[in-house]
């Protein structure tokens, strides 16, 4: 489960809410923690939120890899993906945070990618995912 609150998930719901009405392009939109859990949704049904943000993360972490191997670093700006009819935007959005926005096709990727950055700016500190405890033993439980 991620650090984030029910109060503080709703917050964020209502940041890609506003994100969905400033561009009207776009179908949906999924902040996720870096390794694909959901922290907040608009525009999906909560299945649907949950798939994209699991194949966001996937794709966000592809990239890392191409970019530690080809790049020296394993800094993602943005990923972007050409589909049929829709485009798929994946950006950075804090410590351990990635914000993945579904467009139709005809959307202006420099308006949707200015649009993300902005938002992602703006409440950057928000966006942060806190990492993990690691799962500590079951006492009771026999090795």
């Amino acid at each position: 489960m991620s650090a984030v609150s029910p109060n503080q998930a709703q917050d964020l719901a209502w940041l890609l809410r506003g994100l969905g009405e400033e561009v009207p392009v776009i179908r949906g939109s999924v902040l996720l923690s870096s390794d694909g859990m959901l922290k907040a949704a608009h525009g999906f049904d909560r299945a649907s939120a949950e798939q994209l943000a699991a194949l966001a993360s996937g794709l966000f972490s592809i990239a890392r890899s191409a970019g530690t191997k080809f790049d020296g670093s394993n800094e993602v700006r943005q990923v972007v993906t050409e589909l049929k009819s829709s485009q798929l935007f994946i950006s950075w959005a804090g410590f351990n945070s990635v914000l993945a926005v579904l467009a139709k096709g005809e959307a202006d990727p420099a308006v949707v990618g200015f649009e993300m950055a902005r938002l992602i700016k703006s409440v950057r500190p928000f966006l942060d995912t806190a990492t993990r405890a690691a799962a500590m033993s079951d006492p009771n439980r026999s090795p």
